[in-house]
């Protein structure tokens, strides 16, 4: 069935409300193009730590964050980070949707980011970067259906959420890797997007060196059947077994860095994976399909 937003009037109502003015402004202006309007981006970089505000100055449509594990050559030039308002009925992109009367764009935030570092940049980190996509344009319910998805350059996005917060919404998600970034919401049966989690993940598992994939399947394995018995705890536990293995084996057994121009990050791959499937399978858990 699908699962029904409430809004609920808050403090950042008028923030809100001020931000969807302005969106549907820039949409107006650029209505004409199917990318609708670029947004200016400022970039600041503190250790392993980049903070983008997009939008106005001083009125920010959304704030990126992306917290690298352990991250060399980062800085505002070397992120290639742009963003732009979409137009909603963009044929291209929602072909690149999973499921197009299921997962939708919000009118109050159209927002498309791109996260692409040039080639000679200089950017690499190993393992995972979490990304937090944080704006007051949506509002925040226990159970939202809001999530973080996550696609390369014009392929098709999947989503890849860890925890969905207040504040008006933070969209998180972890990744080994880049480039766009999508807030939707996401309608389809849990149990659904939870199949296609494993699947993903099993399709990493596949591409690993033979001698490590045991483990790793028999992790899958373990914590499909509790999910299939709801026996959620134990599936949770298995994930948090397999990343702890993908972590230990990162920079030995499993290759660990992404680097602009091609990389294969098995270990942050195997550890996103898992978050954003224990993710699914604690939402399940809390409020069912």
């Amino acid at each position: 069935m699908p699962r029904v937003l409430s809004r609920t009037p808050s403090i950042f109502a008028p923030f809100r409300r001020l931000q969807q003015l302005m969106l549907a402004a820039l949409l107006l202006a650029g209505s004409g193009s199917a990318l609708a309007q670029a947004l200016p981006v400022q970039v600041q970089v503190s250790g392993n730590t980049a903070t983008a505000q997009i939008g106005v100055l001083g009125q920010p449509v959304a704030d990126l964050t992306l917290s690298f594990d352990d991250a060399s050559g980062l800085s505002a030039s070397s992120l290639g980070i742009s963003a732009k308002l979409v137009n909603l009925n963009n044929a291209a992109l929602l072909a690149r949707l999973p499921d197009l009367q299921l997962t939708q764009l919000d009118s109050a935030l159209p927002l498309l980011i791109t996260v692409e570092p040039p080639g000679n940049g200089g950017l690499s980190f190993n393992r995972t970067v979490r990304v937090e996509v944080h704006t007051h344009a949506l509002s925040y319910s226990a159970g939202s259906a809001y999530r973080l998805f996550k696609a390369p350059l014009l392929g098709p996005f999947r989503d890849i959420s860890d925890e969905i917060a207040p504040g008006s919404v933070r969209a998180r998600g972890t990744t080994g890797g880049f480039s766009q970034f999508l807030v939707l919401l996401d309608l389809r049966d849990t149990g659904d997007v939870i199949a296609a989690k494993f699947d993903w993940l099993r399709d990493r598992v596949d591409a690993l060196p033979v001698g490590v994939r045991p483990g790793y399947t028999a992790s899958l394995d373990a914590a499909e059947a509790a999910v299939a018995s709801e026996n959620f705890a134990t599936a949770i536990a298995e994930l948090d077994t397999l990343r702890a293995s993908a972590a230990s084996q990162a920079g030995g057994a499993l290759t660990q860095q992404w680097q602009a121009g091609g990389s294969n990050n098995q270990a942050g791959d195997l550890i996103a994976g898992a978050a954003t499937l224990k993710f699914s399978i604690a939402y399940l858990r809390d409020y069912g399909h």
